[in-house]
């Protein structure tokens, strides 16, 4: 008779305890998915979007901006981590976080994903929909290979940009617009 293995699942508190080995990782349903870091140019458009989101966020006071490799935690039982390369949450969804130091156990307002080369498009935009799910409000996929950004509002609202036009990131960022030239540049 086979013996039937049950894969051992692992908790978002294991998750922020491991001991750093030099990869990334995230919780799917338990699972430890691990992710290469990112490449030279992965990481210049995540920080460029990430500081044309700060400017408009910290001009308005409208609530916190994370940096890659931050975890959320949405879902439990079994857990789910996901960490976007940006992030942002409003100021009154950010005053509910207990503890920062943990995962914060919501899904960001906005989830920005940066494709790498070696991502294939069909997961990043399952990633799209796990935040869409989970309660973020606006997700952008950006791609820097066709050079545009694929703005989800829900599963079945998906727009394409690309350069020379804006995307309007309201509601979840208030009055905010992307140019996507200006993520290129």
């Amino acid at each position: 008779m086979p013996v039937r293995v049950t894969p051992t699942l692992t908790s978002a508190d294991q998750l922020i305890g491991m001991t750093a080995d030099g990869y990334r990782y995230e919780l799917v349903a338990g699972e430890l998915r691990m992710m290469s870091p990112a490449g030279g140019r992965h990481g210049r458009i995540a920080v460029r979007v990430a500081h044309l989101l700060m400017q408009h966020v910290d001009a308005r006071k409208l609530g916190v901006v994370y940096a890659a490799e931050t975890g959320f935690l949405i879902d439990t039982s079994p857990d789910t981590v996901l960490a976007p390369d940006v992030a942002y949450i409003s100021t009154a969804r950010h005053a509910t976080i207990e503890d920062e130091t943990a995962y914060p156990a919501l899904a960001p307002d906005l989830a920005v994903e940066v494709l790498s080369p070696n991502d294939r498009f069909s997961r990043v935009e399952s990633k799209a929909f796990q935040w869409l799910d989970a309660g973020t409000k606006l997700v952008l996929l950006v791609d820097p290979e066709t050079q545009t950004i694929h703005r989800y509002a829900s599963r079945k609202q998906i727009e394409v940009y690309q350069l020379g036009e804006t995307l309007d990131c309201s509601p979840a960022v208030p009055d905010w617009t992307l140019t996507v030239d200006d993520v290129f540049q």
